[in-house]
């Protein structure tokens, strides 16, 4: 029975590499994927998806236009696929985690997205808010914060490493840009 998967947690926690672990065990079992990434994020190569191990593969790009009900039809009728796994899934917009919904219903299409909970000041994005709201299953990816906590909120840095209270919601970055924390440090804007 297919279903919507929402893994999800703070930032460098390993989704990318779950993603991509979850992407070989299909390939390496002769199953075919389909997989989507943010055409926006461009910290590595586009069209790619790039964990910060190093491991990669390759990916459909989506923007706030793409139908991805429509898209995985396509590809769908082209080559069966068994598994579609979607990267940043926080950027998806309400009506993409419904096509989500419906790629599963439809399709039957086992569906994997893994994203953020929740932004720099604690808001949810609005893929994240209706993953978890309608996916089948919530798994929450694990990481710890500097003091040994479980985090689950992520700072926003600058140049010089002050945590950042204000500004746009989505600004592309890594470790140079953001750092997992518990509740505790989040709420002290404690980065280190």
């Amino acid at each position: 029975m297919a279903k919507l998967y929402f893994y999800y947690s703070s930032m460098n926690a390993g989704k990318t590499t779950t993603l991509l672990q979850s992407n070989y065990n299909y390939l390496e079992r002769g199953m075919k994927t389909l997989l989507f990434t943010p055409a926006f994020d461009h910290r590595f190569k586009t069209g790619t998806i790039t964990s910060r191990i190093g491991l990669s593969a390759e990916a459909e790009l989506f923007d706030a236009h793409t139908n991805l009900l429509k898209l995985a039809q396509e590809r769908h009728q082209a080559l069966y696929r068994h598994c579609i796994l979607v990267d940043e899934a926080q950027f998806l917009s309400k009506d993409q985690v419904l096509q989500l919904t419906e790629i599963v219903d439809t399709l039957k299409i086992p569906t994997l997205a893994y994203g953020l909970r929740t932004d720099y000041q604690g808001e949810t994005f609005p893929g994240s808010q209706y993953l978890l709201a309608w996916a089948d299953n919530l798994i929450e990816i694990k990481t710890i914060c500097h003091c040994g906590k479980k985090a689950t909120h992520v700072l926003r840095l600058d140049e010089q490493g002050r945590v950042v209270s204000a500004g746009d919601q989505v600004m592309i970055g890594g470790n140079d840009r953001y750092v997992s924390v518990c509740r505790t440090h989040f709420t002290a804007k404690q980065a280190r």
